[in-house]
């Protein structure tokens, strides 16, 4: 958190298209060492009724203790928002057809 007498820091960051489009993940391992975690993403085929189940790794990341913090604090605070949001849509008094869109 920036002191009162600092200026506000924005990060502005660029990335390609290709980047831009990610990469399908429906599988994660998180791994850790004394210096820092790693989260591999990969995509897996549960379709396949085999022993051993197919899969690719589509991305890996490396985080030092004090980002993976964060970051798990940034996953439950979306996913806490998701829920609430999911939880709204699902009473019967939403209506979806007059709801705005909650883009951020």
């Amino acid at each position: 958190m920036a002191q009162d007498d600092e200026p506000e820091r924005h990060i502005n960051i660029h990335f390609s298209p290709e980047i831009m489009a990610g990469h399908y993940a429906n599988f994660a391992n998180v791994s850790f060492s004394d210096y820092e975690f790693t989260i591999t993403f990969a995509r897996v085929d549960h379709e396949i009724d085999a022993e051993e189940i197919p899969g690719v790794v589509v991305s890996r990341v490396n985080l030092s203790p004090k980002f993976m913090r964060e970051l798990a604090d940034a996953l439950e605070d979306s996913w806490s928002k998701w829920a609430t949001r999911e939880g709204i849509k699902n009473l019967p008094e939403f209506d979806a057809d007059n709801s705005e869109s909650d883009d951020e």
